[in-house]
């Protein structure tokens, strides 16, 4: 029986639905919210197997009392779902300095705490696995979401080190790129005020913020079967290093490969005369 700790457990969300595989797998689960009480009801199902503890990822000191308690409670961390994190809108010019630095605290640095609170447990028991929940914008930017997709770029890049760092530990990391998922995400935009600062940006944004109301609820992607792929990866033979998620995740990041070879092999002879020349 192993144990898994799930940041954003928000009802709806992919936190839960890790949640609810691991427990069809008899695992038990450390689910974490800022607001746990909405997980009352979902945890009075499952007794003993389950614990929802109070987080707040970008409270450090919270981090740290959250992984005490679960490994109080089932004794050990086996896998570490790095799921909380939340998209923001704006231009690269216009978004407040404010929103920036909260946006890279939830989305990138509470992710590094979350790491360095759990490895120690894992490199002393010589197992584990990491799975980020990084996105297809870790892949391919998206304009109107700059800042959003450059921490998720950061995410894959932190995550591509770690993973050769921790493999002598018997630990596995894998990147999970969700493309549009049927959660409650874009809902969370209906009461959210424009905060572009640059006019000029404006109607890029608010075109930004309609697409994303319009498509709240139609969303192609289904969590609970997007979660399934992942433990089904966790699972093969040979697990990936990355696994994308949903046909128009896929779609675009094929795209987005695509273009970045041929643009890479147009290029081929300038990038090969930036050398020193070659003596015979």
């Amino acid at each position: 029986m192993k144990t898994w700790f799930i940041t954003g457990g928000t009802p709806g969300g992919f936190g839960m639905a890790y949640a609810d595989a691991a427990l069809e797998l008899g695992d038990n689960v450390v689910l974490t919210a800022r607001r746990p009480h909405l997980l009352d009801d979902w945890a009075a199902r499952h007794g003993d197997r389950v614990l929802v503890h109070p987080l707040d990822v970008t409270d450090a000191p919270q981090t740290h009392i959250a992984v005490r308690a679960a490994e109080d409670r089932f004794g050990h961390i086996d896998i570490l779902v790095n799921n909380a994190g939340r998209g923001w809108y704006g231009s690269i010019e216009g978004t407040p300095d404010s929103e920036l630095r909260a946006s890279f605290e939830l989305n990138f640095f509470s992710v590094t705490q979350m790491l360095r609170a759990v490895l120690p447990g894992m490199r002393e028991r010589g197992s584990g696995w990491i799975i980020n929940m990084s996105s297809v914008a870790g892949l391919r930017s998206v304009p109107g979401f700059g800042y959003y997709s450059a921490a998720k770029h950061a995410i894959e890049g932190l995550i591509d080190a770690l993973r050769h760092e921790v493999a002598p530990f018997g630990i596995k990391v894998l990147a999970v790129e969700p493309g549009a998922f049927r959660t409650h995400a874009y809902a969370s935009f209906t009461d959210e005020v424009v905060s572009e600062t640059v006019d000029a940006y404006l109607p890029l944004i608010h075109s930004v913020r309609s697409s994303m109301l319009e498509q709240d609820g139609q969303q192609p992607g289904d969590p609970h079967r997007g979660v399934r792929a992942v433990v089904d990866a966790m699972n093969s033979a040979t697990p990936p290093r990355r696994i994308v998620l949903g046909a128009d995740g896929y779609a675009a990041v094929q795209k987005q490969l695509t273009d970045m070879a041929a643009e890479l092999s147009a290029f081929e002879v300038a990038s090969r005369s930036a050398d020193f020349p070659q003596h015979a």
